[in-house]
């Protein structure tokens, strides 16, 4: 394991997260994820620490409103957010990281536009 540091596009919003350095990554096709190219590398609540900004960060919710896309109020940047799919965790955006710790990447896609008869194979890959 190792720590992974990112931020937003201009710095204000920073965190840490604990992962492997080959990590595993979805590519998700839904709406928002297509829109703004979100690469979802997924890690319990506690792998993850914001480091600052917390006043710099917006949410957006839609549909369910279970997962909370956070932005940060600057530059726009979702670096991270609560993730429907695991409420209790966090999906981080590879595109977010310093590619300095990451050894390898898997991609795999999930087709988020049939979410709900997909969810499981997402929760397989991201358990």
């Amino acid at each position: 394991m190792v720590i992974h540091k990112g931020s937003c596009h201009c710095g204000s919003v920073k965190f840490e997260v604990k992962s492997q350095s080959d990590i595993k990554v979805s590519k998700c096709n839904c709406s928002i994820c297509k829109a703004t190219g979100f690469i979802h590398l997924i890690v319990d609540k506690e792998a993850f620490s914001l480091i600052s900004g917390e006043d710099d960060i917006t949410t957006y919710t839609f549909n369910t409103h279970t997962a909370k896309h956070t932005f940060c109020k600057h530059c726009g940047i979702k670096s991270f957010y609560t993730p429907r799919s695991h409420p209790k965790g966090y999906s981080v955006n590879l595109n977010s990281l310093d590619p300095e710790t990451i050894t390898s990447v898997t991609y795999y896609d999930f087709n988020g536009q049939d979410w709900e008869k997909n969810v499981d194979k997402l929760k397989e890959n991201h358990p």
